[in-house]
């Protein structure tokens, strides 16, 4: 008998499970922005609460990293840009 095509089935399911994943803004602490700088930011393009961007803004200061919105790579891209322009240091994992 020949397995192969089902193994090739469950590796094309495999890669298209991991290329949907969620991925995040991963916002780095700096010496250069201040924590107003930051909330203001984190409000305005990332859609989040003054008490949300707050809690956020202080996990990066005090942990170093925080990560600040989830979704798809579509959507985090410009989030991410303009996060970018603002001065600020973010990645998406």
């Amino acid at each position: 008998m020949d397995y192969s095509a089902g193994t090739k089935t469950e590796e094309v399911r495999e890669t298209l499970v991991v290329s949907e994943k969620e991925k995040s803004i991963v916002l780095y602490n700096d010496d250069y922005n201040t924590f107003d700088h930051v909330i203001d930011c984190l409000v305005d393009i990332c859609d989040h609460n003054p008490f949300q961007a707050e809690q956020c803004a202080m996990i990066v200061h005090y942990k170093g990293k925080c990560g600040v919105k989830s979704g798809s790579l579509k959507k985090l891209h410009p989030l991410k840009s303009a996060l970018s322009l603002k001065g600020l240091d973010a990645i998406i994992e």
